[in-house]
């Protein structure tokens, strides 16, 4: 079995408290309109999972792992039908409208798979905590159930 490969994010500032970001986060609907249509297909959302195709990556399956009240949320997942990987995102408040977000990656790989996944898992990562950093809609969840 390959060794534990681990990616972190810098630490992300939020505008919204880590209640606010828990909330949104524990309900993987809300992620839906961050899914462009036109690079994914049969994709199916719930609020503790959800389902899709990529090109290039094949099916792609999420679930939420574990949470900690407003402080914890990770997601377990499948990619091209062999690689598991986790994301957690560790939050706490900074004052009372703010909040701070790390997030860590983890995947078995091989050597030589860490070596070509490391670059995009990175950028990957940058680009998400650079999003969450840009987004104001932590209030917008859904509410039904």
């Amino acid at each position: 079995m390959s060794d534990i490969s681990v990616f972190e994010s810098r630490t992300a500032r939020i505008t919204c408290t880590a209640e606010e970001f828990y909330n949104f986060t524990t309900d993987i609907r809300n992620f839906r309109r961050f899914i462009p249509e036109d690079k994914f297909s049969e994709i199916r959302i719930e609020r503790d999972s959800c389902f899709f195709n990529v090109s290039m990556m094949g099916k792609v399956d999420i679930h939420i792992r574990d949470k900690k009240e407003f402080s914890e949320v990770s997601f377990a997942g499948s990619a091209m039908q062999v690689n598991e990987f986790s994301l957690d995102l560790k939050f706490h408040d900074i004052d009372s409208r703010k909040a701070e977000v790390k997030i860590t990656a983890q995947a078995h790989l091989n050597p030589f798979l860490k070596m070509l996944a490391a670059e995009p898992i990175n950028r990957f990562l940058e680009t998400l905590v650079s999003e969450i950093e840009k987004f104001y809609g932590w209030k917008d969840i859904r509410r039904d159930s």
